[in-house]
């Protein structure tokens, strides 16, 4: 029986395909997914993995594919998740509750079925082409990975705010202060390393860089990046596992984080604390719910602020960093989050039929087809 002194529960975790569960090398949603699946099955909870044939889970693996599709080459992931999504489908009454992590892919099928469902929402939520899915569906339970995340979209059923977390365990803390800036993540417009370089240059620090480029950024990288990756103030280490982000986050002065959209999350910040390494952020998203400004790093708004953040690092707290992150980021904590919005679905009813609409007044483009 779990801890928490109720029935274990019959969950289904569905998980992206374009990564293993948890990813090898790079893969935010998939490492969320593993630390959650791995932290039910430690809770006595009976769960089954949907995921790609290469994930590794101590739960009940379903390989809706061979291996994770990025890696495959795959061409046409969009088939492989529609078929996965079927066969969620003729599956879900063995469930208490299905939980998926794939965005709205699922909805057309999920809202006209009676299995109790629920839907993270991993990623940005601000594009205007997003909102006729959003608006048709509005009623399906949804989570939020921080309240700045569902802000565009208030009208939609949410359940509740999660945020990420990692097991304690996987990062160690690192008392000591290092002498480099650390950029971890993806190089892309809306990450900035351009001005990550820049921070780092007018500061007279290193730059040690991890990071991955996706395939709709390698103009961008190569055009707008790669000039300013060849000063020597600047090292590019490419892709890194969970071991050589140890290494790298332990034993740097701080991240630089210096966005330039509405982040969802940002788990590297999170990753950062674990080690006990501030973060220096601008401001956007999440980060004002992640980083207390003046404890566990500075949240800034221009360059000249980020580069006179890098001058009061010293005054941080490295072990307040780590407490904060055992405090509020841990896998355990996150679980214990979910486990209460699966029950409280549970003890409520499911047919969205019967329920008013979210939004409470229809889009006008959809009045005149209900009548």
């Amino acid at each position: 029986m779990p801890s928490d002194g109720h029935r274990a529960l019959r969950i289904a975790q569905v998980a992206p395909l374009h990564e293993s569960v948890p990813p090898r090398l790079y893969g935010g949603t998939e490492r969320i997914v593993s630390y959650l699946t791995e932290s039910l099955v430690d809770a006595e909870h009976d769960v089954t993995l949907f995921a790609s044939g290469d994930s590794c889970t101590a739960a009940r693996l379903v390989a809706c594919c061979g291996r994770a599709l990025r890696l495959a080459g795959c061409s046409e992931a969009l088939a492989w998740n529609v078929a996965m999504i079927e066969q969620v489908a003729r599956r879900a009454h063995e469930f208490d509750l299905v939980h998926f992590h794939i965005d709205y892919l699922h909805f057309s099928v999920s809202w006209r079925e009676t299995y109790r469902h629920v839907t993270t929402m991993h990623g940005r939520l601000d594009l205007p082409d997003l909102v006729p899915v959003f608006w048709r569906f509005a009623d399906m339970p949804v989570i939020s990975i921080s309240d700045a995340q569902r802000r565009p979209l208030p009208y939609l059923a949410w359940q509740g705010t999660v945020y990420h977390g990692l097991p304690e365990e996987l990062y160690h803390f690192e008392p000591r202060r290092g002498d480099y800036l650390v950029f971890l993540g993806r190089i892309s417009p809306e990450k900035r390393l351009d001005r990550a370089i820049e921070i780092a240059r007018r500061t007279g620090y290193r730059l040690r860089v991890a990071a991955k480029i996706d395939r709709a950024d390698r103009d961008y990288f190569t055009d707008a990046i790669a000039p300013l990756m060849r000063q020597r103030h600047v090292e590019y280490l490419g892709e890194i596992d969970e071991p050589a982000k140890q290494d790298l986050l332990g034993g740097a002065l701080a991240l630089v984080f210096p966005i330039d959209w509405p982040e969802p999350f940002g788990m590297v910040m999170v990753e950062a604390l674990a080690c006990g390494t501030p973060v220096i952020a601008y401001r956007g998203g999440s980060v004002s719910e992640v980083i207390d400004h003046g404890v566990t790093g500075f949240i800034c708004d221009d360059l000249d602020q980020a580069i006179a953040a890098v001058s009061r690092v010293h005054e941080l707290s490295r072990a307040t960093c780590r407490r904060v992150f055992e405090a509020r980021f841990t896998a355990a904590r996150m679980t214990q989050a979910y486990v209460s919005i699966y029950r409280r679905i549970l003890d409520h009813t499911h047919d969205r039929r019967d329920q008013p609409d979210p939004r409470g007044v229809l889009h006008p483009r959809d009045q005149h087809a209900r009548g």
